[in-house]
């Protein structure tokens, strides 16, 4: 296929070529694995500056959409890939092809970083959601943290760079620059920006940005950092979101639970909440209609949600439905009550996208990034909604992206009165923080 790139993908192909350690922070379906690559072909062959990458993605990202996207287009023909995918074996196997790309999974960057030591020979790391390296106490930070500075070009790539709050980006921008804009180390960057927030006596829980630092974090991190939106650049069909109160037929579980922090059911079986954190957790999973006892087993309290989400399938006739849960009960009574519900999996992805299911189930931590799944549908459920902000908007656009044709429905199932409300009303002041950095890094035309 010919690619004949808009005005925004000419200028983010641009900004990687001229920028040797870029962060690109565009919103989902603006092609961000098409411009990474035909900037890649151009360095590689045009330009003579790289001569091996490697591209570090979600682990079905990794699986499926590079790969696809290479091979989509008719000016990348040139460029050779390798999965570093699979165990141990398979992985030193394709790393010892010769190629001009290799894409790893996030989850053995420590295993890559260990396996070569010194010979970290890459000359251009692309990171295909920044933002799941904001944690700078994960060994995945720290294993690239010691091998990113041999490299000559780093690029990095998300919508969502900071989805709780600017405390998410300082390890992101470490991971370009080696601390030059936003401080060396996380201490210094919280003690020049953030103030304490919560803390008891000795430990500080969260913190908060001083007045006007916002505005210097934009400003400190400008001239390497593009945004892009989505609504600015493509004409994309509108999400509508509704919002389905559902009415919790067992209330007297809930408020007990929540009240006392432990509920005895029927057949003896109980359940304790040990903290604040502990319980939120426990009235979320009830809430959804089953309550673990166990790591594994889980006891029964409602099928309030699974009644609604049985109309929604009814209303919606044919149209197939991407259904979001958050616990393994919710998809074990899930597919217990549709016996047509399939999990997603790299070979459900082709037969969604051509019409072929009606109920897709999946947890949004393993479908979140990087998936085209707007082919196959344009209704969303949330069975059970995320705190995570970031994992809550990817989710959302694998159908809401360019290519769909239709608007996009999403539907979230919230019990009345219960923690659900909170998590959504939590999911929307986070969006209003995100948005300010990325309106003030939005790539404006010249």
């Amino acid at each position: 296929m010919e690619f004949k790139p808009h005005k925004y993908q000419d200028e983010a192909i641009n900004k990687i070529i001229e920028i040797d350690r870029c962060g690109l922070f565009l919103d989902m379906g603006l092609g961000k694995t098409v411009i990474t690559l035909t900037a890649i072909n151009d360095l590689m062959f045009n330009r003579f500056e790289v001569n091996k990458v490697v591209i570090i993605a979600p682990l079905k990202v990794a699986e499926d959409t590079w790969v696809k996207e290479l091979s989509k287009w008719d000016h990348l023909i040139n460029l050779s890939m390798s999965l570093v995918l699979g165990d141990k074996a398979k992985r030193i196997k394709a790393l010892e092809i010769q190629a001009d790309i290799y894409v790893i999974n996030r989850e053995n960057v420590s295993w890559l970083v260990t396996y070569l030591g010194r010979d970290w020979d890459f000359d251009m790391v692309v990171i295909d959601e920044l933002s799941s390296f904001k944690n700078p106490s994960a060994s995945r930070f720290k294993s690239l943290k010691k091998v990113i500075g041999k490299s000559s070009r780093v690029v990095g790539l998300t919508g969502t760079p900071n989805p709780n709050g600017y405390i998410d980006l300082w390890s992101q921008i470490y991971l370009l620059d080696s601390g030059e804009r936003l401080g060396k180390t996380l201490s210094r960057y919280r003690d020049t920006y953030f103030m304490p927030d919560k803390r008891d006596s000795y430990r500080i829980f969260t913190y908060k940005l001083k007045s006007g630092a916002d505005k210097l974090i934009n400003k400190e991190i400008s001239d390497i950092c593009i945004s892009m939106k989505a609504e600015d650049y493509l004409e994309l069909p509108d999400k509508i979101f509704v919002n389905h109160m559902v009415s919790l037929q067992n209330r007297k579980a809930y408020d007990d639970l929540e009240k006392e922090f432990y509920f005895e059911f029927e057949k003896g079986a109980e359940v304790t909440a040990s903290s604040k954190s502990v319980l939120i957790n426990k009235l979320l999973q009830l809430s959804n209609g089953a309550v673990y006892m166990s790591c594994y087993d889980y006891f029964m309290v409602h099928d309030d949600k699974l009644n609604k989400l049985e109309e929604l399938v009814e209303s919606t006739l044919d149209s197939p439905i991407l259904c979001f849960y958050q616990y393994y009960h919710d998809a074990v009574r899930i597919k217990s009550t549709f016996s047509f519900a399939e999990e997603l999996s790299v070979d459900t992805i082709d037969r969604w996208n051509e019409g072929k299911i009606k109920l897709l189930l999946t947890h949004p931590s393993s479908s979140a990034y990087g998936l085209n799944l707007q082919n196959g549908g344009n209704i969303i459920v949330w069975f059970g909604l995320t705190w995570n902000l970031e994992l809550y908007q990817q989710a959302n656009a694998r159908l809401h992206r360019q290519g769909q044709k239709h608007n996009v429905f999403i539907h979230h199932l919230i019990c009345e009165n219960t923690v659900e409300e909170r998590v959504l009303e939590t999911l929307q002041r986070k969006g209003k923080v995100q948005d300010e950095l990325l309106d003030y890094l939005a790539f404006k035309y010249r």
